[in-house]
């Protein structure tokens, strides 16, 4: 008996393929196989919905080999991720091997949780059909940002410049940093002052803030009102109105979800959200451990909306906590953790075994892995455990019309945050350390020895860190967990945002104006609640509860009237400017977009061709600024021997002649290895439209090129110089042989520590 294993990732296989015996054949679709074409819309909304899919590009090979396998195998099991991406993927493989497997019942689908032997076998003992209303979910997402996407942005282009892009999801994310970078600018900064006191009992010293003025909560303006009060408060004779004690719980955090492990992961251990799915998927996948040759995984399926907890790890964590910390940590009850909104496919991400401690794993896992495995365990582990406890001691004092009170906590049982807590936790975490003594009684007279007060300012609001960004994306409901972090990577590669000193979003010019012209024209698909909405309604085409159809065909008839008022006359957007043109000094200078972003210009155009750089000032007014003077290096030119220079152009730095237009030589990034073509020419780096490639330096004499990335790897097969990169949309590398005799192709395992935060891989 044959069986064939289809799953996502070609990273699985290795760790799946030690659950399965002889009899089980695994390949990798190594994510999507097809999509909607990429020149044309390839959706046609009428009385009917026609979506059509075409293989990616380099996956026809992918695809011919899985059916060629498929007409082989006795069961066909399709075991893509559980969720509505891997549904989709699942689906497309099924529609490629129909028709090559007469027996339709051989093909079945089944997901897993987790990668381990218990839960494969248990998948492949229950089977069942592709989930199609799954699927229409997918499909409705799709079509719905494909349809915004591909219709919007070409009204960009034309009204703005070319190359940008508008997203369903991603606009309103850029609209919400817009929005706060507006209050920001609006903040108008007020004074306020607090009083401290300082008083003196027969067991000691306390310290105390003023709250209260005649009952009424105290409100101090400014440095004259204050001065005012201390001559009152200091003629008050005072005393402790009030000694109140009580307990206080501080309860366990929940399990992780996604967003939860995204924001957590940023703050604890400044990891970036596409960092944290990153290094998530590889403990997912399994990394080897004691044995080099057998990865191990470590961690539930990390992609999860869900706090569902499954009654065997409950089991397993409440033993764990009994034998290793004592009964007097375990909960008399197991602790259920729920949610009110959100899928419940998965359970909550937790480690698949809890008595693989990270002091167990730390030595076999790369340092980033290490870190993100023990946040994950012990925040499981630590939801089952009793809470901690603290006694809190609220103290009143009373002098005339003056109140002030001090509460001070003392840790009394540190519960859950003996397995996952802070130091400061630990501590108590009060605004304000105090000491309270403790003889202390009611009523007991005062002496005022010291009124300390304290000017404060108000704040503005904070820029959106990644962190932050998630809790307003999810208390919002726009978008999904899973599609955070490509919404945040796309906002920043279009030049939308940037990131401040702190690593803060920041509008930049081109995102603002992107964001009004949209809001203007197109308010229903940038308004909050209509994209929260939506995602409720793929929810619930994902369970049955609506027909896909009918949510784009409702959805379509609105946009489409918005769109065509949009399209309207095709002119460039131009901000007017009272700044006076500096060279002609007849016209002012107007704000435009050009290739390389925007730039403030003379209005007379093209009689006087000034331009210069600007910076937007908080008023909204620019200021110009000269451009940075490029940096002369100590290399000389190979052709005219004039010095080099470092330049930027619109796709980016690069080196070239001083001695331009005269000379036009451009350094060229080469390749460690001549041309497998002519054998003559190097192989250099070169860009057309935008995107990179590698082609021969004899070009027209050679027409050899490559596209994309290129790894200076030989072959093991055939020993060609160098191998094709190529990454999917999931983040997985394969490396293939571009010798077309040839084709092979290998995963590479690199460390985790190797991935930059800015890592392009998603």
């Amino acid at each position: 008996m044959k069986n064939l294993l289809i799953v996502e990732s070609p990273a699985k296989i290795k760790t799946i393929s030690k659950f399965l015996g002889k009899d089980f054949k695994i390949m990798s679709t190594v994510g999507h196989i097809k999509d909607l074409p990429q020149k044309e819309i390839g959706v046609s909304i009428g009385d009917t919905i026609d979506i059509r899919y075409v293989p990616l590009e380099g996956k026809e090979k992918t695809i011919a080999d899985i059916v060629k396998e498929a007409q082989k195998a006795d069961n066909i099991y399709l075991a893509p991720d559980p969720d509505r991406e891997g549904e989709i993927i699942a689906w497309h493989v099924e529609q490629e091997i129909k028709n090559a497997v007469k027996d339709q019942s051989k093909i079945k689908r089944i997901t897993f949780n987790e990668i381990t032997k218990p839960a494969i076998e248990e998948a492949i003992a229950h089977p069942y059909s592709v989930d199609l209303h799954k699927v229409a979910a997918q499909q409705a997402r799709r079509v719905l940002d494909r349809i915004v996407g591909y219709e919007v942005s070409p009204i960009l282009w034309k009204k703005i410049s070319k190359g940008l892009s508008a997203g369903r999801v991603q606009s309103v994310t850029l609209k919400l940093i817009c929005d706060r970078e507006s209050e920001i600018k609006a903040f108008k900064q007020e004074e306020y002052w607090s009083v401290d006191g300082l008083f003196l009992a027969a067991a000691g010293s306390i310290g105390a803030t003023l709250t209260h003025i005649n009952k009424k909560k105290a409100t101090i303006a400014t440095e004259k009102e204050v001065q005012k009060l201390l001559e009152s408060m200091k003629e008050a004779a005072y005393a402790i109105e009030s000694i109140k004690d009580t307990k206080r719980l501080k309860n366990p955090a929940p399990p992780f979800m996604t967003s939860t492990l995204q924001q957590t992961a940023y703050n604890q251990l400044g990891f970036s959200v596409q960092k944290t799915m990153q290094v998530a998927q590889k403990l997912y996948e399994g990394i080897p451990l004691d044995d080099p040759s057998t990865p191990v995984a470590l961690i539930t399926y990390m992609r999860s909306d869900s706090l569902r907890i499954s009654d065997i790890a409950l089991k397993q964590a409440r033993g764990f906590i009994a034998d290793e910390y004592g009964n007097e940590y375990l909960p008399a009850t197991t602790t259920v953790y729920s949610k009110s909104k959100g899928q419940d496919a998965h359970e909550a991400i937790r480690p698949i075994d809890v008595t693989m401690t990270p002091e167990k794993v730390a030595r076999f896992l790369p340092p980033d892995a290490a870190k993100l495995y023990a946040l994950i365990w012990k925040r499981f582990v630590a939801c089952q455990a009793k809470p901690a406890q603290y006694a809190q001691r609220q103290i009143t004092i009373q002098g005339g019309v003056y109140t002030f009170k001090v509460t001070g906590s003392t840790l009394i049982f540190d519960g859950f945050l003996k397995i996952y807590g802070t130091d400061e936790e630990k501590e108590e975490e009060t605004t304000t350390k105090v000491s309270i003594p403790k003889n202390i009684k009611e009523n007991e007279p005062l002496e005022l020895t010291t009124l300390t007060p304290k000017q404060h300012f108000t704040q503005p609001p904070p820029r959106y860190t990644e962190a932050t960004l998630i809790k307003v994306l999810e208390k919002e409901g726009i978008g999904r967990p899973s599609t955070y972090a490509t919404i945040m990577k796309t906002i920043q590669a279009r030049a939308y945002t940037s990131l401040d000193e702190k690593k803060r979003f920041f509008p930049t010019e081109l995102g603002s104006v992107v964001t009004k012209m949209l809001t203007e024209n197109l308010p229903k698909i940038m308004n909050l609640g209509f994209t929260a909405s939506m995602e409720e309604n793929l929810d619930k085409i994902a369970q049955g509860e609506l027909d896909r159809d009918e949510l784009l065909k409702s959805f379509y008839s609105e946009f489409e009237k918005d769109l065509a008022t949009f399209r309207g006359e095709a002119k460039k957007v131009i901000e007017k400017t009272t700044v006076q043109c500096p060279e002609c000094q007849e016209g002012n200078l107007i704000v435009r977009f050009g290739k390389a972003g925007p730039f403030a210009g003379c209005e007379r155009y093209p009689q006087c061709s000034f331009t210069s750089n600007f910076e937007r000032q908080l008023d909204d007014t620019i200021t110009l600024v000269k451009a940075e003077q490029p940096k002369v290096l100590q290399e000389a030119c190979p052709h005219c021997e004039k010095p080099l220079r470092e330049m930027r152009g619109r796709y980016g730095p690069f080196i070239a002649c001083t001695g331009y237009p005269g000379c036009k030589y451009i350094k060229q990034v080469k390749a460690g290895f001549a041309c497998t073509q002519c054998q003559k020419g190097d192989v250099v780096q070169k860009i057309w439209k935008g995107k990179k490639f590698w082609g021969c330096s004899t070009y027209p004499e050679c027409n050899f090129s490559v596209n994309g990335e290129i790894e200076e790897t030989p072959c093991k097969a055939c020993a060609a110089p160098y191998l094709l990169r190529r990454v999917d949309k999931e983040g997985n590398v394969t490396l293939i042989c571009n010798n077309k005799s040839c084709g092979v192709k290998t995963t590479p395992a690199p460390s985790l520590e190797s991935i930059p935060e800015d890592s392009d891989i998603h």
